[in-house]
């Protein structure tokens, strides 16, 4: 066996796995803990006297293991534990990370009117080319990007409504306080894809990376479809589950 925080040039394994193995054990003994930044390429090369391609191998396995994960222009951070997303109840994003403890900010990407494609037309019970408002938001917990929604309503029933700041303001409570609209039910859909470039870089992730894509659509108290949604969460930070009974 080799020291736990040295690398042992007379073992057998090589550096790749010894490097693996440490920083692994610093994680899992939370000497390194959620949220905190590992040292930087440069200084791992120095402490442990490996090449550069060996230590960006280890940390490459480590952010596909979801144990760290890299914000541009910042550093790499240990990861928080997967979160769990029970698919029962109507949550949104700043409930639901408040709940875990975590802070939530949200980045207003767009926010603009777009004539509706036929499919979301549909889904929404109106006629192609129908003026719609379009939200997309990146949702980040404590800093990190977790997830990116794009809402769609029906523009003439929500005047206005792009005139509110949802970075600072959930949408669903704005419907609710100012428009009269609760979001009582919904149906969904859940698969897994590939991120897209433009996905991938707002969730500092690599392109072609796992995602779990939802497309829902949200029904009023009067059972009116009122939101299409769509949502990429990055599948290393997201578990979705639900409880079946017989």
């Amino acid at each position: 066996m080799y020291p736990q925080n040295n690398i042992n040039r007379q073992s057998k394994l090589p550096y790749y796995q010894q490097l693996y193995e440490i920083l692994r054990g610093k994680i899992s003994r939370a000497e390194w803990r959620s949220g905190d930044m590992i040292p930087p390429e440069s200084e791992l090369i120095d402490q442990f006297k490996v090449s550069r391609s060996t230590v960006r191998q280890v940390l490459d396995q480590l952010v596909k293991e979801g144990l760290i994960y890299r914000q541009r222009g910042r550093g790499t951070f240990v990861s928080h534990p997967s979160l769990e997303q029970a698919m029962v109840h109507i949550v949104s994003f700043t409930e639901d990370m408040r709940q875990r403890g975590f802070e939530p900010s949200t980045i207003v990407v767009t926010s603009d009117l777009i004539p509706a494609p036929d499919e979301i037309a549909r889904k929404l019970m109106i006629d192609p080319g129908e003026k719609l408002v379009r939200i997309m938001r990146l949702r980040l917990a404590d800093g990190e990007p977790m997830s990116i929604e794009e809402s769609y309503l029906v523009a003439r029933n929500y005047p206005d409504i792009l005139k509110h700041d949802y970075a600072a303001k959930p949408l669903r409570e704005t419907l609710e306080r100012d428009y009269g609209t609760r979001l009582v039910h919904a149906k969904q859909t859940i698969r897994a894809i590939l991120a897209m470039k433009e996905i991938a870089d707002l969730l500092q992730i690599a392109p072609k990376s796992a995602l779990l894509f939802i497309e829902r659509i949200s029904f009023s108290q009067d059972a009116i479809p009122v939101e299409f949604l769509r949502i990429y969460y990055r599948a290393d930070r997201y578990t979705l589950y639900n409880e079946l009974i017989e």
